[in-house]
């Protein structure tokens, strides 16, 4: 899944550590999602959003998702 975690996260100038103690969980969790090797739970990514001030999806892209065949 695309994001832009990395982006935002520039923007504060926040390092990644700085991020995961904002949204407490660990450096690692962080680096995860913005390189995209692990997606955020549901729970984790309303609160990215909240803690930006922006809509998932705006955060988040899915469109680059490959069709699962469950839709």
């Amino acid at each position: 899944m695309q994001n832009r975690l990395r982006v935002l996260r520039a923007e504060r100038n926040w390092s990644q550590a700085e991020l995961a103690g904002h949204l407490e969980v660990s450096r690692q969790a962080v680096n995860a999602i913005e390189t995209g090797k692990h997606d955020p739970s549901l729970t984790l990514a309303f609160r990215i959003a909240r803690l930006f001030g922006r809509p998932i999806e705006e955060i988040f892209d899915v469109t680059d998702q490959k069709p699962t065949g469950h839709e």
